[in-house]
């Protein structure tokens, strides 16, 4: 969300930024409800001075002038309940308009409309030559019985799949993996809640405009999250924070579910485009300060990309467009991993800078050692998120026999164990 202020002053930096972001938002409506709002506060202010006044001056009034006074202030009290019921629908009608506002983007995005306009800007090994035909996750795990899709989808519909034997033991190697290298980053391990109330979604962002990607459980009134982002900015959601206790740093552990609407037809088969996954994120909230949110950002990518080298895993990190970052990003980096049976890159990891456009949603500060509030910065970035890192995996490490060799990164989570 951006402020109201910043709005009025920067009216054709905002416009622009819904321009090339491919946003709906109306600038000229909501600087002219902030002004109205605006208005109305100083009119409330008005109204509650005068009441003081004739409250002071009935004191030592005569009873001819009391009579006036009693008029004049039930005028008042009148005119003040109409203006404090006008500011209250204005100041939620400007939330609503506020909340629709996009982040202005950095100045190194490429201006485009969607994926087809990101930038490779870094590249990471080759991908494998096979001497055999290799073969694709699905048909991989299924000759190795370490999935059954079909029983699984009697359970659960399209798009569903369970994992067996070793490909559970894979992708919880693929996750301690993941929480070990931010342990030693000092990242802090939240197990979150996957039910979230819709304050929560509207402070990260994927409310209002993202309701139809969202389970929603109608009857409790509840959404099932998408990312442990989630459950992250809500339990710092409305608090103010000790400046000297930034940056906060956590590896939130998830289940997530995703709908995946306008997606019909696009990956359907295997583990690429599921509605339920598993998930670790890094989220940092740090100072309201540019040039730390770039040291978090790089940081939080180079981490991502550890893992990756260590799965030796090929892959890109791309530059995202201004029509692919969504409404609130300033920067967006995806990583997207080799998958051999597409033969191209597929995204596994997306790496966020916010600025204060979420923590102004969600009533993210922290208090500096002056005393003053300031909204803080968040970012977030994938650290691991299965099956689909899983069935990367598998795929780029298959032999001719069907077995799967084990990156050495993975091995002390599997009893040392090279083949699988």
């Amino acid at each position: 969300m951006l402020d109201i202020k910043f709005i009025r002053d920067n009216v054709e930096v905002v416009r622009k930024a819904a321009e090339v972001k491919g946003v709906d938002f109306d600038v000229d409506t909501t600087v002219a409800l902030g002004d109205k709002v605006r208005q109305l506060q100083t009119e409330v202010d008005e109204g509650q001075r005068l009441r003081r006044e004739i409250a002071e001056q009935f004191k030592g009034s005569d009873p001819a002038g009391r009579e006036e006074l009693r008029a004049r202030a039930k005028a008042n009290d009148e005119q003040l309940k109409a203006n404090r019921a006008e500011l209250e629908s204005s100041r939620t009608e400007l939330r609503e308009l506020l909340l629709r506002a996009p982040n202005i983007p950095w100045s190194g995005a490429p201006v485009g409309d969607g994926e087809a306009d990101n930038v490779v800007i870094r590249q990471w090994g080759t991908p494998r030559e096979f001497d055999f035909t290799p073969l694709d996750h699905v048909d991989l795990l299924e000759k190795r019985g370490w999935a059954d899709f079909e029983r699984a989808r009697k359970t659960a519909g399209d798009r569903a799949y369970a994992l067996k034997t070793q490909a559970v033991l894979l992708e919880r190697a693929l996750h301690s993996l993941a929480l070990d290298v931010l342990m030693e980053q000092d990242f802090e391990l939240v197990s979150v809640p996957v039910l979230a109330q819709r304050e929560a979604l509207v402070g990260t962002g994927f409310l209002p405009g993202h309701a139809d990607e969202i389970y929603f459980l109608e009857r409790d009134n509840v959404f099932l999250a998408g990312t442990a982002e989630v459950g992250l900015v809500g339990m710092a959601s409305n608090e103010v924070i000790d400046a000297r206790q930034l940056p906060k740093q956590f590896a939130g552990i998830s289940t997530c579910f995703r709908r995946e609407v306008g997606s019909a037809g696009r990956d359907v088969r295997g583990l690429l485009r599921v509605h339920q996954f598993e998930k670790v994120e890094q989220f940092v909230i740090c100072r309201n300060d540019v040039e730390e949110s770039a040291r978090w950002h790089a940081r939080l990518l180079d981490t991502s990309e550890t893992i990756l080298r260590g799965l030796e895993l090929p892959h890109q990190v791309v530059e995202c467009s201004t029509g692919d970052m969504g409404l609130g990003k300033f920067r967006m980096n995806d990583i997207n991993t080799w998958f051999p049976s597409l033969d191209t890159y597929r995204e596994t990891h997306s790496c966020s800078t916010l600025h204060d456009w979420q923590a102004r949603r969600a009533g993210i500060r922290y208090k500096d050692t002056d005393g003053v509030i300031h909204f803080a910065h968040t970012l977030n970035n994938t650290a691991v998120a299965t099956p689909r890192l899983l069935a990367a995996l598998v795929e780029n490490h298959q032999q001719a026999d069907g077995t799967v060799a084990v990156p050495a990164v993975l091995r002390p989570y599997l009893g040392g164990r090279a083949i699988l």
